[in-house]
C-alpha cells in the first residue's frame, strides 16, 4: 500500500477544494497526487476520516400515473462547455439526512414533489463518483416525483432545463446526447426493464 506523507490544501472555495499530496507508491516511488474534494480542510478528507460520508445525493425517480417517464435535467456545465443530460442531483447539507436533501434538490431543481422509496442500503449508500481525481462519493435516491414542473427555486448560477423523458426520448439522449456516466446506466436498465425499480425489491 502507499504511504501518504503530508498533504497541502491549495485552494479555499465554499464548494470544492484541491489538495497536494505528497505520497510513496509501494514501488517505492516518489509520487505528487493532486485531489480534488468538497472538504473545507485536510481534517475533512475522507484520507484523513476513514468515513464514507455522502457529500451529495443523486436523485433516479420516475414521473406519471403510468410511471413510464424518468425525470432527468439537462444542464450546462463549464466543466465541458456544454450541455449534459443528468438526474437531479445536489450537495448534502451539514447534518441534514441524505434522503432529506434529495427531496430538497429535487424541489429546487425541478419544482417536483419527490417521495423516497426505502430500499436495501446497499442500493443507496455512497459510491465514488470518479475517485482517480477527488474523493467525492454520492448516496443514490430512488423514488416517484409528481407536480408541476417550475423553475421558481433554481439559483441564478444554474442552467437546468427539466426533462420528463419517456423510452423513445431516452433512446435518443442515448445516442445523441452527453450524459453523466451513473445517469447512463441507470437509463439503460430503464429502456429494458418493464418494472424499472424491480431490483430494487431483491435481496442482497
Amino acid at each position: 500500500m502507499g504511504q501518504i506523507h503530508n498533504i497541502e490544501k491549495l485552494t479555499d472555495c465554499k464548494f470544492l477544494n484541491l489538495y497536494h499530496l505528497n505520497a510513496t507508491s509501494i514501488h517505492n516511488t516518489p509520487v505528487s497526487y493532486f485531489v480534488a474534494s468538497r472538504a473545507k480542510s485536510i481534517n475533512e478528507l475522507k484520507i484523513k476520516t476513514g468515513k464514507n460520508t455522502p457529500d451529495g445525493v443523486i436523485i433516479y425517480s420516475l414521473y406519471g400515473e403510468k410511471r413510464d417517464r424518468v425525470v432527468l435535467v439537462r444542464q450546462y456545465r463549464y466543466a465541458i462547455g456544454r450541455y449534459i443530460y443528468e438526474f437531479p442531483a445536489g450537495l448534502v447539507e451539514p447534518n441534514e439526512e441524505f434522503h432529506e436533501g434529495a427531496v430538497r434538490e429535487m424541489y429546487e431543481e425541478t419544482g417536483l414533489k419527490f417521495t423516497p422509496l426505502k430500499v436495501d442500503p446497499a442500493f443507496e449508500k455512497p459510491y465514488f463518483t470518479t475517485v482517480g481525481m477527488t474523493d467525492e462519493s454520492c448516496a443514490t435516491v430512488y423514488g416517484y416525483a409528481e407536480g408541476e414542473i417550475s423553475k421558481n427555486a433554481q439559483e441564478d448560477t444554474e442552467e437546468i432545463e427539466v426533462v420528463l423523458a419517456d423510452r423513445e426520448e431516452v433512446k435518443r439522449i442515448l445516442r445523441e446526447e452527453n450524459v453523466a456516466i451513473m445517469c447512463a446506466y441507470q437509463l439503460m436498465h430503464f429502456l429494458q426493464d418493464e418494472e424499472p425499480f424491480a431490483f430494487l425489491k431483491e435481496e442482497l
